[in-house]
């Protein structure tokens, strides 16, 4: 994975993790077809986030791993 794409998945984990997204909402702002830029799949796919429903509205959330690479990436 390019260091561009891993730097947008961190940018993603710090956009989801500070408040409730919803699927819609996430997937409007970092889903993209380019074929070099797949952020939103390579999160997925790394188990970094995942979809949960709240009240029948799907959200998208931080997994624990995603969190712990955020902060050893970004860490403060």
């Amino acid at each position: 994975m390019s260091e561009t794409v891993d730097n947008l998945i961190l940018d993603l984990l710090e956009w989801a993790g500070a408040k409730d997204r919803t699927y819609d909402e996430t997937l409007e702002i970092w889903r993209t077809s380019c074929p070099r830029l797949t952020v939103w799949e390579d999160a997925n796919d790394r188990g970094l986030i995942e979809t949960i429903t709240v009240n029948g509205t799907p959200l998208v959330r931080v997994t624990r791993a995603g969190t712990t690479l955020l902060h050893e990436k970004r860490a403060r």
